[in-house]
């Protein structure tokens, strides 16, 4: 039965309901409130139901058009209304969209739960796929024929219907329990702030933190003050800098106990909850453990594949994380201190060793990466590889006033789409960065542009002020829009498999491929200028900032590969009877700590993502079992980029081709390991990675 709050009203004056007419067809933003979006999706569910319903009810034999197209053409505005309020709810939401998103999520399941188990219309797409053979479709049709028997084959379509039944139950707990999740993140987030009082709490602190603290106090109403929040870019240039140790500890420790905190907004029943479920859902459909039926559709296909990944660089990382860590501790002692390096020590310590070591630190390269030109930079790099050209566009209907917009040409001049930029974090914003769309690519309905958007959170500078990032910052913007690319670029018939539509250990290539493109000194010298003078960074120190590009990265890999072991681990448990889930006694906290106790984490770091505020995992989950992608993608880029190298043209305009034909482009047009062989030539092996995080070589001596 559909939840009240959400009965059919289509108001007629609901700008979610009636059609965009706006420049490039942008939602009117400046009209949209929440009040709007329950009706809209009421009428929206009961559209695609009725759609639906006549591909199923079609008494004619099953085509590739009559079902294939029909499905992929079916729920237009729900496609809209779901982009639009998934990205409010992400990048500025409120009391009333929360409220809304506890409500939406079990609707949203079971309307995706009816259509995924019809019996009928799997009937009509098994059909097809069984004489996909004599169809004689097209490579693309028949990639989409095939991605839809597979979507609904593990959804559950060929359950019986008390299988379906279960499952259905389960995967709109688990809707209900992944918005959960997210939002007591958000609340522990939203919670906490470190006020600094005096000079004394602001020791050691450089002049663009404190700018940045000011700008976080001015937002809370604290002016005078500063303040550090639980903002990765917050937080982190504080434990950098600050002299102050018990503070370090104090925000490191809140840092890390999201979801964790006991009350309300603390996660671990929900993360139990969530692995019973999820280890039942994947009995149901006939495998092992989650894992094993979350990586048969990736490139890795196997647990032991991804292991084998896992632990090869977990093994080299460990080694340099502990030879950095005794460096460590020796500056430690060097100081007259006697105390055992901690967690919050090490980021401290880090940019004291880095200035020894390499003869650079923060403070001397921030200047030169002012967030306007590193904009510009990965427009030049997008302009040199793919013809690309960006214009800003004033007047265009955006949901905060902090959002820059773009109108994106190719070499022919043409539109290609919209970029969006949402740079800076808020209390209104989840913390991270990622990348979504508006409206994806495609050529069914005519030739349908994208509108993709980048979300990032960076500290404001203050009132005129330039925004300065780290380098590390820097590398995040041309991650997100190494993805946004992606979505750009797409040139493909069918939504199902556009732009960033692929497998998880795929779409992080265009991202993380991207990020090299920022460490050249081409880009380097054009882009890097002070953001007073307006010099180019000075040549030996930017030979030296490329030459520390691998320090620290023991600690940054372990961080990393940690989070995706356990997550491995978490999800490799057994629904077996010899091998039940006990969810009545199942410790996250002690199943954290014997995961990391049999791997051999080092005392002095923590996971990049602990388990309870783990929202790749556990926040809708589209990385469970699969935090892997990220190394598994790192693979293919460091290889990738090696193409260019090899040609000695980091530009190489027949190279830049074929990465936009089989990568950029290409969306899920095939199996992601014949694209990339495509590009290239071959599939890589692990050394190219090792070797661009510096952990091929033997650690320096402390």
């Amino acid at each position: 039965m559909q939840d009240k709050t959400f009965a059919s009203d289509a108001h007629s004056d609901n700008p979610l309901l009636a059609e965009w007419t706006g420049p490039f067809g942008v939602p009117p933003f400046d009209r949209i409130e929440p009040q709007h979006f329950p009706p809209a999706f009421a009428h929206a569910f009961a559209a695609h139901e009725a759609e639906i319903a006549a591909v199923a009810g079609d008494a004619a034999e099953p085509t590739f058009a009559n079902t294939i197209e029909a499905l992929e053409l079916s729920g237009a505005a729900l496609t809209r209304v779901e982009n639009v309020f998934h990205m409010l709810a992400g990048a500025h939401t409120n009391d009333a969209i929360l409220a809304i998103e506890r409500d939406l999520a079990p609707l949203q399941a079971k309307h995706w739960n009816h259509i995924l188990m019809d019996e009928a219309l799997f009937r009509r797409i098994d059909s097809l796929h069984r004489r996909r053979d004599t169809l004689t479709l097209k490579p693309e049709q028949a990639r989409v024929l095939d991605r839809y028997h597979l979507m609904f084959m593990r959804a559950g379509a060929a359950l019986d219907a008390a299988a379906k039944a279960h499952l259905a139950q389960i995967n709109e707990r688990l809707a209900t329990l992944g918005t959960a999740f997210s939002q007591n993140v958000l609340a522990d987030e939203q919670a906490y702030a470190l006020v600094l009082e005096g000079e004394d709490e602001l020791a050691g602190l450089p002049d663009f933190v404190r700018a940045a603290a000011r700008a976080a106090a001015d937002e809370r109403g604290l002016a005078g003050k500063h303040v550090i929040t639980l903002a990765r870019s917050s937080i982190e240039p504080f434990l950098q800098f600050s002299q102050r140790r018990d503070l370090r500890e104090k925000i490191f420790r809140s840092w890390i106990a999201r979801g964790d905190g006991g009350g309300t907004t603390d996660n671990k029943a929900i993360i139990v909850e969530m692995l019973a479920l999820r280890i039942e859902r994947a009995r149901l459909l006939g495998y092992r453990t989650f894992a094993h039926y979350r990586l048969d559709d990736a490139m890795a296909k196997t647990p032991d594949a991804v292991r084998a990944l896992l632990d090869r660089v977990w093994s080299a990382a460990r080694r340099h994380a502990l030879a950095d860590r005794d460096a460590l501790q020796a500056l430690v002692q060097e100081e007259g201190n006697n105390f055992t390096l901690a967690a919050w020590d090490w980021r401290y310590y880090a940019e004291k060793l880095r200035k020894a070591r390499c003869d650079i630190e923060e403070a001397a390269v921030k200047p030169y990466f002012e967030l306007e030109r590193i904009i510009e930079a990965a427009f030049y790099t997008a302009n040199r590889l793919f013809g690309l050209t960006f214009e800003r566009r004033e007047g265009i209907p955006v949901w905060h006033e902090d959002v820059l917009v773009w109108e994106v040409r190719d070499a022919a001049g043409k539109h290609r789409g919209v970029f969006f930029g949402d740079y800076f974090a808020r209390s209104s914003k989840h913390s991270g960065a990622w990348m979504t769309s508006l409206r994806e690519q495609e050529k069914l309905r005519g030739d349908v542009r994208p509108l993709i958007l980048n979300v990032l959170n960076f500290s404001r500078a203050g009132q005129g002020e330039p925004v300065l990032l780290s380098f590390e910052d820097a590398k995040t913007l041309f991650h997100e829009f190494g993805h946004a690319l992606h979505g750009l670029l797409s040139d493909v018939t069918f939504p199902m498999i556009a732009g960033t539509n692929v497998q998880t250990d795929w779409v992080e290539l265009p991202s993380q491929l991207y990020e090299h493109w920022l460490e050249r000194p081409e880009i380097l010298r054009g882009f890097a200028t002070h953001h007073v003078t307006g010099e180019p960074m000075p040549e030996e120190l930017l030979r030296r900032l490329i030459a520390a590009r691998t320090f620290d990265q023991g600690r940054a890999t372990v961080e990393y590969v940690a989070s995706a072991l356990v997550d491995l681990d978490l999800h490799l448990q057994a629904a077996s009877q010899a091998q039940a889930f006990d969810a009545a006694a199942f410790d996250i906290d002690a199943f954290e700590r014997a995961a990391l106790g049999r791997i051999g984490m080092p005392d002095e770091l923590v996971m990049r993502h602990r388990p309870t505020h783990f929202q790749h995992v556990f926040a809708g989950g589209s990385y469970a079992a699969a935090y892997y992608s990220y190394m598994w993608s790192e693979v293919l880029d460091a290889d990738a980029f090696a193409a260019f190298e090899e040609t000695g043209d980091i530009f190489d305009r027949a190279t830049a081709t074929k990465l936009h034909d089989h990568v950029y482009a290409a969306g899920g047009l095939r199996d992601p390991a014949q694209l990339y062989t495509a590009f290239r030539g071959r599939l890589p092996t692990p050394e190219g990675l090792l070797k661009r995080r510096g952990l091929l070589e033997a650690p320096v001596d402390a």
